[in-house]
């Protein structure tokens, strides 16, 4: 490299990188934002132990740094959310260690958001091309959830693209959620009603607490239910309290929790993410069963909040067809891979290239079934 080229380092930590240095390159991405990737780290979520080796790539120029890429070593799939178990049964089932792996993304976190931290395109293939000489020494990179122009330019770096499908909400403007229904179908507009007037009429009573209006009790509360979700699905929980405390005071200009009282006790909450253009539904949890409370809690709170804040996109998380009648449209979302195998990687090109196609029949047969008048 030329003397005055940016130098590259893989760090395991980001405790000696400067947090304003590192946000600055974020894009006011609150996923990527130091303090949150950090908090994982620290707290034991996303760490050697729990299969998540952090393996940063960093680019500086001198002191300053330039560039970024949160990497990741991993010996599972866990906690991804684009899911490549058949190519690692494969690898295991022709004799081939699939694991350890590398990773970019955010753990636990099916957000679409920059992955190349970095502000010019030179700087971006830099780090594209950084990562591929790390995957030679295990079998694979897998890049999860970059906005689509940041996919392109790592398929022109050789890796492949695969698409999958999330359901988000778009914010037209609505100056009220009754204006954000009359948008919709007579039908769907009913059944809503119908949903939000049964769930008022059990006595519930509801509340959205941002940043420093969520209290300790309020966090112990989240993450027993929380835990309780998990629980329930016969799996373990990827965060901790100690986590969710960290999180809400490093970060509390990003954070809405709805809470959810019946008879003068909490039964349930819900806890979201957001910045001043999108928030991301994440998690959800309750001790007592309301019929459709669910969706009171997780959708409609948090659509009138987008309303009131004027945050345009409302991002439901992975999966999930019933989002759709309640005004969410499909969604094509991106991962990008390179496999060390030339035999596995031709194999997986050609299964990309059918699942794409499948992919998009998908898509077009949901956008078909839209919920909102053809008018609108």
């Amino acid at each position: 490299m030329k003397e005055d080229a940016p130098s590259l380092r893989v760090i395991d930590t980001l405790r000696a990188v400067d947090p304003n240095a590192w946000n600055a390159l974020a894009a006011g991405h609150p996923f990527l934002r130091h303090e949150f990737l950090h908090a994982l780290h620290e707290t034991g979520c996303a760490c050697g132990a729990t299969g998540w080796s952090p393996r940063y790539l960093t680019l500086w120029q001198g002191v300053s740094l330039v560039g970024a890429m949160p990497l990741y070593q991993k010996n599972h799939s866990y906690g991804e959310y684009v899911f490549d178990w058949a190519w690692a049964d494969a690898y295991h089932r022709c004799g081939l260690a699939y694991y350890p792996k590398l990773l970019s993304a955010v753990p636990f976190s099916p957000v679409t958001g920059p992955r190349l931290l970095a502000r010019d395109a030179a700087t971006r293939g830099l780090l594209v091309r950084a990562a591929l000489q790390l995957a030679r020494e295990v079998s694979s990179l897998h890049v999860l959830f970059p906005g689509e122009a940041e996919a392109r330019e790592m398929e022109s770096e050789g890796l492949m693209l695969r698409r999958t499908v999330q359901f988000h909400w778009e914010n037209r403007g609505y100056a009220s959620f009754e204006q954000f229904l009359s948008d919709l179908a007579s039908a769907k507009r009913k059944k809503i009603r119908q949903e939000r007037r049964r769930v008022q009429e059990t006595g519930v009573r509801l509340r959205r607490l941002v940043g420093d209006e969520i209290q300790d009790e309020h966090w112990r509360f989240f993450t027993h239910c929380y835990n309780g979700t998990y629980r329930a699905h016969h799996s373990t929980p990827y965060l901790n309290l100690e986590f969710f405390k960290r999180l809400g005071e490093s970060l509390p200009e990003h954070v809405l929790m709805v809470l959810v009282e019946l008879e003068g006790k909490l039964i349930a909450s819900a806890l979201n993410i957001f910045s001043r253009e999108v928030l991301y539904g994440r998690y959800w949890g309750s001790i007592d069963h309301v019929p459709l409370l669910h969706f009171e809690t997780c959708y409609y709170q948090a659509l009138e909040f987008c309303i009131e804040r004027g945050i345009r996109t409302f991002e439901g998380g992975a999966q999930g067809e019933h989002k759709l009648a309640r005004g969410f449209m499909p969604i094509q979302t991106w991962s990008a891979h390179w496999l060390r195998h030339p035999e596995f990687s031709d194999a997986v090109e050609k299964f990309l290239a059918r699942e794409s196609k499948g992919v998009e029949r998908y898509v077009d047969e949901l956008n078909e079934r839209s919920p909102f008048r053809a008018e609108s």
